[in-house]
């Protein structure tokens, strides 16, 4: 299991049958790996970016997702962010969560303006990964996103 940043980014687009569960020398390497691969060696943005993608998991598991934001050649594969930012609303058919959550991980990839008010729709788990990508952007590895505990209203 590969890890990012402290983001399990194990992930696979299809579910593994019988077949699957079985160590294979020469399976392909799974899509997080590789794109954490690209990713590492960029900026801040497209490494935070990525993390967020692969901790989010169901749209980066998508097909027309994969095929609008990835670019696969021989040396891997890298993602597209002018592309996709560009065909993203007029060719992927997206909830209002989802529309949201790629407008913020676009901004964080290659630097936008976003309203704010986009956060509302995003959700509990999605708003998580979005904060977390933005203490990526930042730099800082101090500073915990998640579940607060025990903060009753009383």
């Amino acid at each position: 299991m590969a890890d990012y940043e402290g983001v399990d980014v194990t992930h696979r687009a299809t579910v593994p049958g019988p077949a699957d569960t079985a160590p294979h020398r020469d399976a392909p390497p799974l899509l997080s790996d590789r794109l954490t691969e690209w990713a590492r060696p960029r900026d801040a943005g497209n490494r935070a970016a990525v993390a967020a993608l692969i901790e989010e998991d169901s749209i980066l598991a998508r097909e027309d997702v994969q095929a609008l934001l990835l670019i696969e050649t021989g040396c891997g594969v890298f993602c597209d962010w002018p592309r996709f930012e560009d065909r993203y609303r007029r060719a992927l058919v997206l909830d209002d969560g989802e529309d949201a959550f790629l407008t913020f991980v676009i901004a964080i990839a290659f630097p936008r303006l976003v309203p704010l008010w986009r956060l509302e729709s995003l959700g509990d788990r999605r708003l998580g990964i979005v904060l977390r990508a933005l203490t990526r952007l930042a730099g800082s590895d101090a500073i915990a996103v998640g579940t607060r505990t025990g903060a009753g209203g009383c």
